[in-house]
């Protein structure tokens, strides 16, 4: 087991290469794969590797890992999508408000209109 990845986070065991995921886009920071119950046609899951459990829990340290995973999301929508994409990026921080996988993740997602506000 990686060092600093819990043992039974789904996300971490995806990183880890326990559970298979179709891989869109892999550095040594981040990871991003398709996600297995998709909410629209294109429905991309942009992870940090390091375990965070949700946006609320990132710190200061984590500015640098924030800030490469935003320059990421829109490189995998060009790479997907072409120069000219739409697509919306959703983060959702607890239960309440969605987040089913306790690990930071961020949903890219394209290929239809989406209407606001969400949810």
């Amino acid at each position: 087991m990686n060092k600093g990845l819990p043992g039974d986070c789904l996300f971490c065991r995806i990183v880890r290469g326990e559970i298979p995921s179709q891989k869109i886009f892999e550095n040594k920071e981040l990871l991003a794969f398709k996600d297995i119950s998709p909410r629209a046609p294109i429905h991309i899951i942009v992870i940090p590797k390091k375990h965070i459990n949700s946006l609320s829990d990132a710190k200061k340290k984590d500015n640098a890992l924030l800030g490469r995973i935003q320059l990421a999301v829109p490189e995998i929508a060009k790479k997907l999508l072409g120069e000219n994409s739409s697509y919306r990026v959703v983060t959702n921080c607890g239960k309440e408000a969605g987040q089913s996988v306790p690990h930071l993740h961020y949903h890219l997602l394209a290929g239809r209109i989406f209407t606001w506000p969400p949810g």
